[in-house]
Order: C-alpha cells, then sequence, then structure tokens
C-alpha cells in the first residue's frame, strides 16, 4: 500500500484520472430504474480512493468548475435572458421555499440532537454544499462575545460538521432530482426536455447528429426535355411561383451551355432542376423524362448560415423581404431557416426579421456567396475555439465572483462559480449578436461541461473522503445522519411545493430549477446529461444565482437561532 500512497503523492493527478474512469464505469450499471451516473460515481470511487492519502490543490477544483459553470452558462445565454421578468418569479419562490425550509430544518435537528453553533453551521454549509456558510457562520460565532477558546472550538467544529456532510450533501440531490422527481411525476427528463425542446422550436424537429429527412424539403432532378420544347428557362421557372425551383444547368448535344433565363428550350436537351419538393414534383409532367444520371450534370451545392445585417432585410416582414429579393430567389438561392438566438423562427409573410438573425442559405456555392455579401456576414463553419473571447469571458467571471456586497455584517458574493456563471451568460448572448467571434465547437464545449463537473466532484471526494471517513468513525454517524436529513427535507419540502403549489409540469425544467435553488452543481450535471439538450439550465441559472444569496444568509442565522 505504500508504493501506491507514493506514486499518487508523486502524481495526484493519477488519482483525479482513477475516479473518473472508476466513477463513469460504475454509474453506468442500472438497478431497475435506477442509475447512479459518472458524476455520482466519480464521487463514490474519489472518497474510497482519498482512503490511502491524497493531496490535490484548491486550484484544480477552481478551474474545473469555473469551466463547467462557464460553458453551461455560454450554451444558455441566449434562452436566459428571453426567460427573464414575470415567467421567473417561480424559479424566484422555489429558491426562498429551499433556503427557507433548509434553515428550519438545521435549527430543528440541532434541538433535538443538541448540536452546538458550531456543529450546526457546518452541517448546514455541508448538507446544502454552501461553502460561504462556513465564512458567515464562522464571522457571526467571532461576534458572540464568547472566550477566545470557546469562538475557536465553535468555528473549528464549524470544519468537522461541514466535511462529514459535505459528500452526502453533494450526494443526495442527485437522487432527489434524477431519480425521485421522475419518480413522483411519472416521466423522464428526456422526454420532457424533448417536449419543451419541441415546443420551444414551434413544432420544428432539431435534426441530430447522422439524422436527415427521408424526403428533404430542396431536391435536384435531370430531365430529358419533351414536351418543354419551346420554353424558355424563365417560363419553366415561372410555372412553379409557389414552390420556386431553378434549372441549374443544360446541356445540348453533350456540352453544357450558357445559362440564361430567355434560353429557349430544344427536344432532348437535359436539364437540372433544383428547388423546394413540391414545386419539382408539379413541373416534372411538364418537361420530359426523368434520368438518373447523365455525365457533366452534376453539380455541389453549398449550405451556408449568415447573419443578417443589411437593412433592406432586418425590421421587414418576411412578405416584404420577398418582394425585394425577388431577383435574388430567381436564380437559385433558398432559405431553408431562420434563427434568433438559436431558436428557429417560423416564416410566416407577416414574421419579423430583426437584425442578428441567422438565415441558413442553400443553392451552387457561387450564388450563396455573392448573395450572402447581399444579406449580411458570413459565418464560417470551425472546429477552433476563439481562445481570446472566452478567456476574456471566464477571467472577467472570476473578477466579478471577487466582489463582495456586504448586508450588515454579512458578506454577500457570488463567488467564482457565480461569476463564471454569469459571464458565460453574457458571453453567450453576445455571441448571438456578433456571431463573427466567440466560437466554441458544441464538442469543445460538452468537453468542458463533462470534465469540468466529473473533474469538480472528483476532486471534492479526494480533498474531503479521508476526513469525513475519519470523523464518522471518531463521533459516530450522529452527525453524518443529521447531514442527511438537511440534505434531503428541504429538497423534498421545496419539491412538493413545486409540483403542487408552484404548478411544474415538465420534468426537465423542475430538475433544472430544484438543483439550482440548492446550488447542487453535481446534481445539475447529472439532469444536463439525461435531458440531452439544454432545456434545464435556464431555470437552473436563475435559482443557482439567487441560492448563492439565500443559502449564503443561512450562516449567521444558524448561529443566532440554535
Amino acid at each position: 500500500m505504500s508504493w501506491i500512497h507514493s506514486i499518487i503523492n508523486q502524481a495526484p493527478e493519477i488519482a483525479l484520472f482513477l475516479s473518473l474512469a472508476g466513477g463513469y464505469w460504475i454509474g453506468k450499471f442500472q438497478f431497475g430504474k435506477f442509475q447512479l451516473g459518472g458524476v455520482a460515481g466519480s464521487l463514490l470511487v474519489a472518497v474510497a480512493i482519498s482512503q490511502i492519502g491524497v493531496s490535490i490543490d484548491n486550484g484544480v477544483k477552481s478551474v474545473l468548475f469555473a469551466l463547467f459553470i462557464y460553458a453551461v452558462g455560454f450554451e444558455s445565454g441566449p434562452k436566459f435572458f428571453q426567460s427573464l421578468g414575470r415567467k421567473s418569479i417561480r424559479e424566484i419562490v422555489l429558491a426562498m421555499i429551499l433556503a427557507a425550509s433548509g434553515l428550519i430544518t438545521v435549527i430543528v435537528m440541532a434541538h433535538l440532537t443538541g448540536l452546538d453553533k458550531g456543529l450546526a453551521a457546518g452541517i448546514a454549509s455541508g448538507g446544502l454544499t454552501q461553502s460561504a456558510i462556513i465564512g458567515t457562520a464562522g464571522s457571526a460565532i467571532g461576534k458572540l462575545g464568547l472566550p477566545a477558546e470557546e469562538v475557536q472550538r465553535l468555528q473549528s467544529n464549524v470544519a468537522v460538521g461541514y466535511a462529514v456532510t459535505y459528500i452526502f450533501g453533494s450526494f443526495g440531490p442527485i437522487l432527489v432530482c434524477v431519480n425521485l422527481l421522475p419518480w413522483l411525476m411519472k416521466r423522464s427528463i428526456r422526454d420532457d426536455a424533448i417536449k419543451a425542446e419541441t415546443a420551444m422550436l414551434a413544432g420544428a424537429h432539431l435534426l441530430g447528429h447522422g439524422e436527415e429527412y427521408a424526403m428533404p424539403a430542396l431536391v435536384g432532378r435531370l430531365y430529358r426535355i419533351e414536351q418543354a420544347a419551346g420554353r424558355t428557362v424563365a417560363e419553366i421557372e415561372a410555372a412553379a411561383a409557389d414552390s420556386p425551383v431553378s434549372v441549374e444547368r443544360v446541356k445540348r448535344n453533350n456540352t453544357l451551355i450558357g445559362l440564361q433565363p430567355d434560353l429557349r428550350l430544344q427536344a432532348g436537351d437535359i436539364v437540372l432542376l433544383v428547388g423546394r419538393r413540391a414545386g419539382v414534383v408539379d413541373l416534372a409532367g411538364t418537361l420530359g423524362t426523368e434520368l438518373q444520371s447523365s455525365q457533366g450534370m452534376d453539380l455541389i451545392m453549398l449550405e451556408r448560415d449568415v447573419a443578417i445585417t443589411n437593412p433592406a432585410y432586418a425590421h421587414h416582414t418576411v412578405a416584404e423581404i420577398r418582394k425585394v429579393s425577388a431577383d435574388i430567389q430567381h436564380h437559385g438561392v433558398y432559405v431553408t431557416g431562420v434563427k434568433r438566438s438559436g431558436t428557429p423562427l417560423t416564416l410566416a409573410p407577416d414574421t419579423v426579421i430583426e437584425a442578428g438573425d441567422v438565415a441558413t442559405l442553400y443553392g451552387s456555392a457561387e450564388d450563396v456567396q455573392r448573395v450572402a455579401k447581399t444579406v449580411g456576414t458570413d459565418i464560417i463553419p470551425s472546429d477552433k475555439t476563439d481562445f481570446v473571447y472566452h478567456g476574456l469571458g471566464l477571467a472577467l467571471g472570476l473578477l466579478i465572483g471577487l466582489a463582495v456586497i456586504r448586508l450588515g455584517d454579512i458578506p454577500l458574493t457570488l463567488g467564482s462559480g457565480g461569476g463564471a456563471l454569469l459571464a458565460g451568460l453574457l458571453f453567450g448572448w453576445y455571441r448571438t449578436r456578433n456571431l463573427t467571434i466567440g466560437n466554441m465547437p458544441t464538442q469543445a464545449s460538452t468537453l468542458l461541461r463533462d470534465l469540468g463537473l466529473a473533474g469538480f466532484v472528483a476532486v471534492v471526494g479526494l480533498q474531503s473522503g479521508r476526513q469525513a471517513v475519519s470523523t464518522v468513525a471518531e463521533s459516530g454517524l450522529s452527525i453524518f445522519l443529521v447531514g442527511v436529513v438537511v440534505t434531503l427535507v428541504p429538497l423534498i419540502v421545496t419539491l412538493l411545493v413545486g409540483r403542487y403549489l408552484l404548478r411544474y409540469d415538465n420534468v426537465a425544467v423542475f430538475a433544472g430549477a430544484l438543483s439550482g435553488a440548492r446550488s447542487a452543481n453535481p446534481a445539475f450535471g447529472e439532469v444536463l446529461n439525461k435531458a440531452g439538450n439544454s432545456i434545464p439550465t435556464v431555470p437552473f441559472a436563475i435559482t443557482y444565482a439567487l441560492a448563492n444569496v439565500f443559502l449564503t444568509l443561512l450562516g449567521p442565522l444558524v448561529v443566532a437561532f440554535v
């Protein structure tokens, strides 16, 4: 065993990655409908590894958590700011209910079990995973006017109570948010996340990786001209005005010929027709025989996102834009969709297009590039992350987290996590309005989220696990069991209030709000994994910010009432 301890001391990062590997392996096992998940599994494995003695710098934990919470905020910034207003009242009430029920639970359990002020405050801090309570409670204890020895003893007990209860304080919310909540509502987080996303997309289906429609909206077909002999290209295209089509190539006597609107087609010409499927199908019977292929008639099509900045398109309705862009549409460029802050718009005639909306153009490379210049700014796909933008974002967030506002003698601060979340939200929102900067591919963002959260939780287990286990062994299970009650009771009370009084009816949204109200980052990570999309993030961001304030206030209140 000594050689293992020696290796871990030389390279503590080995313990971290072993915790991740073992945790995610354990997290795959399913017991009925219960599945631990990778985050909770990493925590338990880290506690086990910590028993051999592991020393990991706090800076590692801070960096990992900052990466996780910033990535979450960046992905959800646009939706977060759209959700603010009256619609967020439920989240405010939910955070208040959890803080109040947490305070009452701690006070009642302290009186029932005879805990002193220090242990009670430590259990509140660990059981509710709000480390700031250690500072606010310690400061309040120092102002009680007690002898120095007693103050030191009580402040030491804060740390003891925190160490014993923090592990289950992180684990318990996962059980409630990921397992108990879906069981109570009889639906899965994933199903309701998809339902909420579909509603947000106004019924449109968002294709996943590798998915495509069996009958695409835009198609290309080859025809040998027979019935349409004598008609011009312009006449053929005009015949499908309701579902635009365009003649993209014409071959006559095995030679490609120049394409002009007044070109009159002859019998035997081969044409490539591209356009809306309905228009192509309507014209098929009026052209001639459809061909499977013809040498030289293949055409590579390009799909490109363009940020709309041209005043001729911004602040106008779809109907108005169609009138002024008739010539552009005539030359075979199709708008396959428009998004605002990442959310698809329904392109009805009266839909107003705003500056910053993103239009997806489809057509030949030459035509798309020509049209893109008149519409706005080309968004070139890239797998590179803009580290200038995101480095500044993280630095700004961590600076915000250092700011402290005092409410009397109580210091209030967002902390590094709250600051990084706020910066992520702001930088994510700004990115949607300036798409030429701040690129972060989805794969990069996913890695930051997964590695950041699981690594953060594993470091917590490696740092606190040994002390927690030894304290439980010395003092019995009483402190640990009180911590279990303090962890679970406020969550269950808030869950019931949210379900039956606040009328949360979407499991994914509710799980996000509940984990945020408890400042339960590991639980939120598991909720996000189960959801498979960002639906839980907006309610989490609101309640998480409030929880950092409400739960921090519990420190001096516990000291005052115990």
